[in-house]
């Protein structure tokens, strides 16, 4: 079907970063239009798959009454501790967890325009609620969070795309559904002119003057996994949308983008060995099984093969999928024993999920079809390795082992008490970190180092920010930073 007529943003995809990108061009005047390669029932993006939750600076409880959490009652407030998380903390994680590869003035970004912008969001008609479940323990009888994330969207990830698709009606931004990117289109100058997109009734132009790819990395393409992170890669489950198969990356460099960032690592974790091979929409994130801290983490051959205590949870989750990838059949089994079955996360406890309990260590093998002489071994070793002190999964309570490889560096509690339970788990894939390199302001660089006119990008194509490794929230905190960049660049662009 023809276009109405030329605007003056496109947005292309319709994820967290792609609507901040819309309504921060909106507020320019600029007429938008928000494509989206789904359909409607499958709009949003990888956004509609997350816990909804924000990594962001702030200080404390009391803080984050002023002009996020601004429904938290006065005795809610009294009955929890949330640690201040300063610039200089989220930076100094930043750069831990991606062994000081981000891109510094990326990552400045991130870290100093985090506030604001949900303050931003909040404003946009996006509600926040304290992330209990997920990140809080009870410590002597406070709700005590931990690891630098304390906030999520009131409804999850899918509340968060459906208030920032609210907002994007009460703009007039105008959403078209199963309508696929093909390439750029340029002048002989260069200069974005638009698009070709693949449509319910085949190929169409739509004129703009300015363009932001926020349309998701390449991990739903096997052909492009196994390219850049090797063999096997094909057989990885996706966390999220079917969708992501990196066609505004390549639409991108196939007119002389410049590729940026960690093009061979991705964000990968411990994902239901039985779940379907992308994402489901009413199960959502729940695959996911991210106690294995207060655990332990074995393969086939009953052996464990990481630290689980190495860090908080936020700080190790994204690498460990990876980890599993590496082993026999690409599976794991996380265990557990009574002391801490009770304090494992809500997503243990779905019925879509693949588990088996028994009194003995050796029953519990032969049910979970793993090595039972090897666990047996594992365990023993690792129980007579477990040192004395204070237990506290709120911080990191130095709680260890010594004398085995690998260590688990907190949390090292003896698996002695039966029942004892297994969770079979397997890599899920939630998205790449190579992707374009673009400027402070969004803009998008070719293979020169000069700046495509009217070309933005935003969210997960972006590259240069992860590498390696990456902090649970900054990944929708990062979409939304940056989409609400490259929508204001697009929009003074569009409307200039």
């Amino acid at each position: 079907m023809p276009d109405s007529g030329a605007y003056d943003v496109i947005v292309v995809g319709a994820g967290n970063a792609a609507l901040c990108a819309a309504l921060a061009a909106r507020e320019h005047g600029a007429k938008v239009l928000v494509l989206e390669k789904a359909s409607e029932e499958e709009r949003g993006g990888n956004s509609t798959f997350t816990a909804g939750g924000f990594r962001f600076v702030h200080h404390g409880v009391e803080d984050l009454r002023k002009d996020v959490l601004v429904d938290l009652s006065e005795s809610e407030a009294t009955q929890m501790y949330i640690p201040p998380f300063t610039a200089e903390i989220y930076m100094d994680d930043l750069l831990k967890v991606t062994e000081n590869l981000s891109e510094p003035e990326l990552a400045d970004l991130l870290v100093n325009r985090s506030r604001e912008t949900v303050v931003w969001m909040r404003e946009k008609g996006v509600r926040w609620i304290p992330m209990f479940s997920r990140q809080s323990y009870m410590v002597k009888g406070v709700q005590t969070f931990f690891g630098g994330m304390a906030v999520e969207a009131v409804g999850g990830g899918w509340g968060l795309v459906d208030f920032l698709f609210r907002a994007a009606e009460r703009n007039q931004i105008p959403v078209r559904y199963n309508t696929a990117l093909r390439k750029l289109t340029h002048n002989r100058k260069g200069e974005i002119t638009g698009v070709t997109v693949f449509g319910p009734d085949g190929y169409d132009d739509i004129a703009a003057k300015s363009v932001v790819l926020a349309c998701g990395g390449f991990e739903a393409d096997p052909e492009m996994r196994v390219r850049y992170y090797g063999p096997g890669w094909e057989m990885a489950k996706v966390r999220g949308t079917r969708h992501n198969t990196g066609d505004g990356i390549k639409a991108a460099l196939d007119i002389g983008a410049a590729a940026f960032g960690g093009w061979s690592t991705c964000h990968a974790v411990q994902w239901d060995i039985s779940s379907p091979p992308f994402g489901d929409r009413v199960v959502l994130d729940n695959y996911q099984k991210h106690s294995y801290p207060i655990g332990i983490i074995v393969n086939v051959n009953g052996e464990r093969f990481v630290d689980e205590g190495a860090d908080f949870r936020n700080h190790t989750y994204a690498k460990y999928g990876r980890e599993v990838m590496k082993q026999p059949q690409r599976m794991a089994v996380q265990i557990f024993d009574q002391k801490t079955i009770k304090m494992v996360r809500d997503e243990y406890r779905i019925r879509q999920v693949t588990k088996a309990e028994a009194n003995t260590l050796e029953d519990l093998a032969q049910k979970l079809e793993i090595s039972a002489e090897g666990l047996m071994r594992t365990v023993a070793a690792f129980n007579a390795a477990c040192q004395p002190g204070d237990y506290n999964p709120a911080i990191l309570d130095g709680k260890c082992t010594k004398g085995i490889t690998p260590p688990k560096s907190n949390w090292a509690l003896p698996i002695d008490e039966p029942p004892y339970s297994g969770f079979v788990v397997t890599c899920g894939i939630t998205f790449s970190f190579g992707g374009l390199k673009i400027t402070t302001d969004g803009e998008v660089e070719d293979t020169t180092g000069r700046i495509i006119p009217g070309l933005f990008a935003a969210g997960e194509l972006v590259g240069g920010v992860f590498y390696q490794n990456y902090l649970g929230g900054a990944g929708l905190m990062s979409g939304s930073v940056f989409g609400r960049i490259a929508g204001n660049s697009a929009g003074r662009f569009g409307k200039g």
